[in-house]
Formats: structure tokens, sequence, C-alpha cells
């Protein structure tokens, strides 16, 4: 079985996030770049089954800039059997349509049987990539698993909703995305960052995966942005025996009553 699974890089999360405010897009220099965390459950999730039924192929896959293969090696450390980065200038500022045509295009390339993905991710959280990826490539997808069996023929997982529970079955081939429900990742060990320096790695540009690079980018445009302003004092009220009609005059003024 080869099993790929969709990883981002993107700003830490802990770190600061802020916009370029003259494209609208992020500005990834902000703060350290690192592999997104839902992306590396969800590499836990295929190495797991990996480890246990032999002969499977796990390919970590992933659209962006030149930093991303530091990220990509961690896959490998982690356990990933190969990588691949798609890395083409026509790509900056890409969208979610493109994104998601790009993805498609790229695991159509390599063949897969399954394709795992996180949710959402920590930077743009969208959540729609695995849907438009299965979509693109008419496959079922399942999304939003916060438990996952994987078979031979098919995946079963747990979903959960405002109403309960539900349980979800999907034939093969599939794509499914997994929710921070799921265990967290390994950390890589020196054995597999050692490893990792000799396992596969293919850079591929949109030439190779037949989409043409002049077409616009992006397909969405951002129309304005503007710095978010200095948080300002809040009103401070001192009961001075008026304090309740101060109260009601502030959500007054502010339509809040």
């Amino acid at each position: 079985m080869r099993i790929i699974v969709l990883v981002k890089e993107v700003p830490d999360t802990y770190g600061d996030r802020k916009l370029d405010l003259e494209t609208g897009l992020a500005d990834r220099s902000a703060s350290e770049k690192v592999l997104d965390e839902i992306g590396e459950r969800a590499l836990e999730v295929a190495i797991s089954y990996a480890e246990s039924h032999a002969g499977t192929e796990v390919v970590a896959l992933s659209v962006g800039p030149d930093s991303v293969p530091t990220t990509l090696r961690k896959a490998l450390a982690m356990g990933a059997t190969s990588a691949v980065h798609v890395l083409d200038d026509a790509l900056r500022g890409s969208d979610l349509t493109l994104t998601a045509e790009v993805l498609s295009k790229a695991i159509e390339r390599t063949t897969f049987d399954l394709v795992i993905a996180g949710n959402l991710s920590t930077d743009g959280t969208a959540g729609v990539i695995p849907s438009m990826v299965a979509e693109l490539l008419g496959v079922p997808h399942a999304t939003n698993l916060g438990s996952i069996d994987i078979s031979e023929s098919e995946v079963r997982g747990m979903r959960t909703t405002d109403d309960g529970t539900m349980e979800i079955v999907t034939p093969l081939p599939a794509v499914v995305s997994i929710t921070e429900r799921m265990p967290d990742a390994r950390f890589p060990n020196f054995k597999g960052i050692m490893a990792a320096k000799k396992k596969p790695f293919e850079t591929v540009s949109l030439s190779d995966l037949g989409i043409d690079a002049e077409a616009p980018v992006p397909r969405s445009i951002v129309v304005a942005v503007a710095e978010k302003s200095a948080r300002a004092a809040g009103v401070k009220i001192i009961d001075e025996g008026n304090g309740g009609q101060q109260l009601a005059d502030f959500l007054i003024a502010n339509k809040l009553a």
C-alpha cells in the first residue's frame, strides 16, 4: 500500500503572526518555520500503520518555498519512506483552488492507495483542502476523523459532531483527514535523522505536473489589508453610588443592551 501524507510548513504556532501589508500574504519570516503539528499527527497515523504492515510506503508531500525541504526532512526522520516537494516561483500567493489542483496532480503522479491529511492547517485554518483534493482525484473522502482504522480495502473512523458521534467507512482509494484527537507524533531519533539523509527526495515543478505556470496566480485576491490598530485602554467605572447607572449608560452607548 502507498500512503501519501499531506504536510505543510507553517510559522511557529507560538511565534509572531504577521501579514505583509504590501502583498496581503503571510510574512513567513516573522517567526520560525516548522512542520505543522496536525501534519505530524497525520504522519504518525501512516507510519504506525506501515510499521505493522510490511510493504507499506509512506510518502510525505508538500507544496511551498525553498525552505520546505528542512521540514520534509523531519518527516523522513520520523519514518516516512520518501518525500516530494512541489517548488515553483509561480506558486507564490497561490490560493486554495490552485493548491488543491497542484496537490492532486502531484498525488496522481506519485500514485496512491490512501491520502491522509490534517483537517486544517494552523496558519490558514481553511479546512477544505482534503475535500477539494478528493473531488479533483475523483475518490471518496472521510474528513475530521478523531480515530482511524486502516485495512487493505477500506478506512473506518469516528467523527464527532454537535449531535453526537458517527462512524465513517470508505473504500480505498480515498482521502481522509484527521483531527487533534489523534495521538501526538513521535520525535525523530538519531537513527531516523541519519537515515533521512539517504531516503528518496524529489523536487518537482508545475511543468512536471502538467500545470500551466503562466496561468494567473492567485486565482482569488486580497482586496485590502491593514494592520490591526493598537488595543486601547478600556473604560473604568468607579462606583460612587452611581456605578449601576454608568454601566447601563455604557452598554446602551455601545448597543450592548
